[in-house]
């Protein structure tokens, strides 16, 4: 595999133009595209940049984390704080994000999307108002272990990090959550399941083989 050495904006700005030939395979009116990838590797930050890049190109956005999709604490938390098959299999309210999110950019559905669910400090319903996304418009969800749930997207991209830097990357607190991307790995293959690939072992000099 040839990676090419890229910066942050640079990736954005292409990601955004490559998604402007985008053709929904469902026929939908909205285009479906997961950034798929460990916190440590901050998808989030690319999917704002993406977003960013396609404004002045005259199509619209919606940027969702799933952590606005948490399950409650009781929930989440049933085995204790740090099980990492729980954090894998039972976190993230993928039912809400099937209903809220993917439904409404369905054939058919009215483009009404809800941004986030559950605010994970308070442990209650954030209450956001649902944002419409026009006809044409792309939903950019970013994200841990989103190629395993069978979303129906239309592009994946995959932030890849090879174990020794998610390690590094990874806060001491939040190190009990590496098995479960070593699971994710074994499981599902988020490399060889993605459509592109970036490379995030550097913070500074991210590569893809775009």
């Amino acid at each position: 595999m040839g990676w090419e050495t890229i910066t942050w904006d640079r990736l954005g700005d292409l990601l955004a133009e490559r998604l402007l030939d985008l053709k929904p395979a469902d026929g939908a009116p909205w285009c479906r595209v997961a950034l798929d990838g460990a916190p440590a590797a901050r998808p989030g930050d690319l999917a704002e940049r993406v977003a960013e890049a396609l404004r002045p190109l005259g199509r619209p956005s919606v940027v969702v984390g799933t952590d606005g999709f948490l399950r409650p604490a009781s929930l989440r938390l049933e085995y204790g704080r740090q099980d990492a098959d729980s954090y894998y299999d039972g976190w993230y309210d993928t039912r809400a994000l099937w209903r809220e999110v993917f439904t409404p950019l369905e054939p058919g559905g009215d483009g009404r999307v809800l941004p986030d669910l559950w605010d994970p400090v308070t442990d209650r319903a954030t209450r956001s108002p649902y944002v419409h996304l026009p006809p044409g418009g792309i939903l950019l969800l970013h994200g841990p272990f989103l190629l395993r749930h069978w979303f129906p997207l239309d592009l994946s991209v995959h932030l890849f990090l090879t174990p020794g830097a998610l390690r590094r990357r990874t806060a001491e607190a939040e190190r009990w959550t590496l098995p479960a991307f070593e699971r994710y790995e074994q499981e599902t293959d988020p490399a060889g399941a993605a459509d592109i690939l970036v490379r995030a072992d550097d913070p500074r000099h991210p590569a893809w083989n775009g």
